[in-house]
């Protein structure tokens, strides 16, 4: 696809001069571009994508060690306990396709059960993220090929060459699936099935459906994490977009949409007031929201109907004891 960057250079690494000031400068304007069209339309919206600026990815860091946030802990757990059968099941010799470079931690555990690896190729949109992803994982896996792509997971067509003639495993960790409307997970698993192509596999990490008493303290803690990473979605359009937003005016706000079976979180407006963003005026009506994430749960034959709708085959999916999470593995 036009604008993928394969990052493979000598070391296998991507430097952060890697994000160029020309790259620099479209990432500025898709962001300009999304927030002034957010919240222009009515409900006003900012897409989920954009809370992970470098505070945003440190804010979501903490948030993954907080007794609420079941998520990270338990998938990692299934890793620790199923990657050796995930191994076996996928064969050896699959290069390994990252959607996302998630938690390394995982992708760690995962390339230890798979081990040896001819190549792994984390896809992701942030430069800084990749070469920090590399970096940590090239420590904890001597001779590991990594060739970073600096590419939206969503719509990349193509991979870098090193995958010619290989068998591919793709992952796609962390329940990030969540995030995505049932249309778009269904767009995104068929670019994924075209992407990796025949004979591939796929190991994809979902949220399972719960009761809300679970759900929603692990989307608004006690100690106020996510609503600070809520927040930093204004204070980096603040930073970033010349934006005006005084955040003392807004609180975090996390529901349970049972119909939509979805987690939603909202910025509320607690006074009317307006704002500017790169010069723009819009004004808001004191309790108005501003929609910034879904995360929709699924049961596990649920996800197995979307997924082969969307052209794959359901091999098997591992639990925890307590159904809070799963892990698929499909087949092209």
């Amino acid at each position: 696809m036009e604008g993928d960057i394969s990052l493979d250079l000598p070391s296998k690494l991507a430097p952060r001069s890697a994000r160029t000031p020309a790259e620099a400068a479209r990432r500025r304007g898709e962001f300009a571009e999304a927030v002034l069209a957010g919240l222009t339309r009515k409900p006003r919206s900012i897409p989920s994508r954009f809370f992970y600026d470098a505070c945003g990815s440190e804010l979501f860091e903490e948030i993954t060690r907080l007794e609420e946030y079941y998520l990270t802990r338990t998938e990692t757990a299934l890793l620790e306990a199923y990657g050796r059968e995930i191994a076996e099941l996928v064969g050896p010799g699959r290069v390994l396709v990252e959607f996302g470079s998630g938690s390394s931690r995982k992708t760690s555990l995962l390339l230890s059960a798979l081990m040896p690896v001819p190549a792994y190729i984390p896809i992701d949109i942030s430069a800084d993220f990749l070469t920090e992803a590399a970096e940590w994982l090239s420590d904890r896996h001597d001779g590991l090929t990594i060739v970073p792509l600096l590419a939206d997971f969503n719509t990349t067509r193509t991979l870098p060459p090193i995958t010619s003639g290989k068998p591919i495993l793709g992952f796609f960790s962390g329940s990030t699936i969540g995030n995505l409307t049932h249309d778009e997970a269904h767009a995104f698993l068929a670019n994924a099935a075209s992407l990796l192509g025949k004979d591939s596999a796929f190991l994809i990490g979902v949220d399972l459906k719960k009761p809300v008493s679970i759900l929603e303290p692990a989307y608004d803690d006690a100690q106020g994490i996510t609503a600070a990473f809520n927040l930093n979605l204004l204070a980096r359009i603040n930073r970033e977009l010349e934006g005006t937003f005084d955040l003392a005016n807004f609180a975090h706000d996390a529901v349970w949409n049972a119909r939509a079976g979805r987690m939603e979180m909202y910025l509320v407006s607690l006074v009317k007031q307006t704002v500017c963003v790169l010069g723009r005026e819009f004004s808001l009506a004191k309790d108005e929201r501003i929609h910034t994430e879904n995360s929709h749960k699924y049961s596990v034959s649920e996800f197995q109907v979307l997924a082969a709708r969307s052209g794959w085959r359901p091999v098997k999916a591992w639990t925890d004891a307590d159904d809070l999470f799963s892990l698929h593995l499909l087949r092209a």
